[in-house]
């Protein structure tokens, strides 16, 4: 990158972090802003920021920044809890996600009608994950019951883990028939690879980590700081022995994540705390990246069925399959309104869509990266300006229900965004 890119960066994260507090509760989110902030100084704007699109920095950041959150996101989890008190999320994981991805299917085989089957499956699965940093009100407004929020952090800090394998296996998929014939059986045996070693080198690096940080910090030999540097550096160790034996190192990540959040919870605190400042800091880079480079690679791509796929996966398939997952558990329409309405889509589908497109002609020449960039950009615009006003409105209407299913209490678990 060069001086201007740097500066260019330093002036956005200083600006907001001037007005931060006043921009809180506002319609004005970090993710609209940086994202604003990429497209007025990238190639679309004042062309401040020129970085190689197809280079190893937007690569870097994007690797480092999914190593990151799928291992925060996992640890913070606890797997017990979330079993016997969260039952909603648990639905919202184990039926809605599934119907999420059958759903886009489906909205994808009739938008695009030439797109071949396992690229379609591939968009779907992309576009499956939530991110609650596009709404971080909705998560963190003491207004909305303990229990729904818990719902959308505990479905937005798993479903990214959950999604990755079936990116991975369709992009596979996607590859050995749209790839050289010879090559076909070669996708997918390294697609097999990819989705078994991984979780193996994760739960072992994860629980081998975990236990040498608990030692050491039971014995008075870690100082506090480095017991959360000393976890990432677990997730770190969990992404490159992966990557070693052939696996992917992003569901190592993951899996190394949740095991030692579950089997070494004692270290997690200050893993925790990392994560909630210098895991913003890449957040909000990647959204400044997503307008300063990514966009504006898709914005002559551009076609109705782009926008209109982006508008269904952001209502159809995300909203009916909430609300099928949800049936029988006694929420009034407002709530299924609410957990349908916040499934916004980020970090994760852009990191996934970097992973699968880095340098891949295949996949470039099909409309998936731009109708994800459009899709990205739709949430972060419409989640972004709704989450204030939809916390307000959701807040009354669950004090107006008084004691119900929503209000129901609920062990809390740490989530990646404070309560304000």
């Amino acid at each position: 990158m060069e001086a201007q890119t740097f500066l260019a960066l330093a002036v956005a994260l200083v600006a907001f972090g001037l007005v931060s507090a006043r921009l809180s509760g506002t319609i004005l989110t970090a993710p609209i802003l940086f994202v604003a902030a990429g497209l007025l100084l990238g190639p679309l704007g004042l062309h401040v920021v020129e970085i190689d699109f197809s280079g190893g920095a937007i690569e870097t950041v994007a690797e480092f920044t999914l190593v990151l959150v799928l291992f925060t996101d996992a640890a913070r989890i606890d797997v017990r809890t979330l079993w016997r008190y969260h039952n909603l999320p648990t639905r919202m994981l184990l039926v809605g996600l599934p119907l999420t991805i059958l759903a886009g299917i489906a909205a994808a085989m009739a938008v695009f009608p030439g797109l071949p089957i396992f690229e379609a499956a591939l968009l779907a699965a992309i576009l499956a994950p939530t991110d609650a940093a596009l709404g971080q009100a909705v998560v963190s407004d003491r207004v909305i019951p303990v229990r729904i929020r818990q719902t959308l952090n505990a479905e937005s800090g798993m479903n990214d883990g959950i999604a990755l394998p079936v990116v991975l296996l369709f992009a596979s998929l996607a590859l050995a028939t749209e790839g050289p014939a010879q090559n076909a059986g070669d996708w997918v045996q390294f697609g097999l690879l990819q989705i078994t070693l991984g979780p193996l080198a994760g739960l072992v690096t994860g629980y081998i980590g975990g236990r040498l940080i608990d030692r050491a910090s039971a014995v008075g030999w870690m100082t506090p700081a480095f017991q959360g540097l000393s976890a990432l550096g677990v997730a770190l160790a969990a992404y490159a022995v992966a990557e070693l034996m052939g696996g992917n190192g992003f569901i190592a990540a993951f899996v190394a994540g949740i095991t030692l959040g579950n089997v070494h919870r004692g270290v997690c605190e200050y893993l925790f705390d990392f994560a909630e400042s210098e895991g913003q800091l890449l957040t909000v880079v990647t959204f400044f990246l997503f307008g300063a480079v990514i966009f504006p690679q898709i914005a002559d791509q551009i076609t109705i069925p782009v926008v209109l796929y982006a508008l269904l996966s952001l209502t159809v398939v995300r909203m009916v399959p909430v609300v099928i997952s949800l049936l029988g558990t006694g929420l009034s329409l407002p709530t299924w309104l609410f957990l349908g309405w916040f499934g916004p889509r980020g970090l994760a589908s852009i990191l996934f869509a970097l992973l699968v497109f880095d340098g891949n002609e295949v996949m470039l020449a099909s409309p998936i990266l731009a109708t994800v960039s459009v899709t990205v950009l739709l949430s972060v615009l419409l989640h972004g300006i709704t989450a204030a006003p939809a916390a307000r409105w959701y807040g009354r209407k669950a004090a107006e229900m008084g004691e119900c299913e929503e209000s129901q209490p609920v062990e809390e678990m740490p989530t990646r965004y404070r309560d304000v």
